[in-house]
């Protein structure tokens, strides 16, 4: 069921499905919810409750003139969406800068987070931002050409194309340029700390061949940071959609081993 959910100066549509323990699944850049969809079905059929916002400022959830769509904002945001649900405590997971979202959700209410899955995500200022220069130096004007770029590079399957098909066209290429001019490594510069010391559950899950965000400076580095598991998927930056079965299997694993809710 898509609902929208009016917060603080934004609207977020996000999908509510499922019954059970609930997970907030979150996108990264330049996602939209339906990066999620097989992989929230999985969860679904599985006795969970699944959450799958559009980040503001990405697909169908808007911001106001003028608001910020950083990653901080988002956290606030994603927190604010929970208490109108009525969700107390959720499981997070998220991929990409999605989860700077995650990790400072984390860091300002660990209380509220259950367990955090990170897949294919930030550490630090490591954020892949060289990845997206070509889109945050694009002028604004000539925003209605960035979607074919995009689909020829990103777009290895009908399922990426369809995800990324928000962005077609002149609005939905200076909303892109928006949210990747909004993009800020700083906002997780210095957490690690408070992240740590939160304690809350965690699991790594990286893809393989993923060319944005190696495993070595990123991956490992967060897991030891979390004191999480770090299993490695059979896909590439963008995991539920390339490995979805293996991303829900994993997953599963890991939900199963958390300690009892009191």
């Amino acid at each position: 069921m898509t609902v929208h959910v009016n917060v603080t100066k934004a609207t977020v549509a996000l999908e509510d499905t499922g019954k059970g323990i609930p997970i907030l699944l979150l996108h990264g850049f330049p996602a939209t919810r339906m990066l999620w969809s097989r992989v929230a079905a999985l969860l679904t059929d599985a006795g969970f409750r699944v959450l799958v916002p559009d980040l503001v400022g990405y697909g169908q959830s808007e911001a106001s003139a003028g608001v910020p769509v950083d990653m901080a904002s988002q956290a606030k945001w994603m927190l604010e969406v929970l208490d109108v649900l009525g969700v107390a405590r959720t499981i997070v997971v998220a991929h990409d800068v999605g989860s700077a979202a995650a990790q400072l959700m984390v860091v300002s209410s660990p209380q509220r987070v259950r367990a955090l899955a990170v897949l294919d995500g930030v550490f630090g200022t490591e954020w892949a931002m060289n990845a997206i220069d070509s889109i945050r130096t694009w002028a604004p004007a000539e925003a209605g050409r960035i979607f074919p770029v995009l689909a020829r590079r990103l777009g290895k399957s009908a399922a990426l194309r369809d995800m990324l098909s928000a962005y077609e066209g002149q609005q939905g290429g200076e909303r892109l340029i928006r949210a990747a001019r909004a993009l800020d490594p700083r906002q997780t510069e210095h957490i690690g700390a408070a992240l740590s010391a939160s304690a809350v559950p965690a699991l790594i899950l990286w893809g393989k061949q993923d060319e944005f965000l190696p495993l070595e400076t990123v991956a490992r580095p967060l897991a030891e940071l979390l004191r999480a598991p770090l299993v490695m998927l059979p896909g590439g930056h963008f995991t539920p959609i390339d490995c979805p079965v293996e991303v829900v299997a994993a997953l599963l694993d890991f939900f199963a081993r958390l300690p009892p809710e009191l």
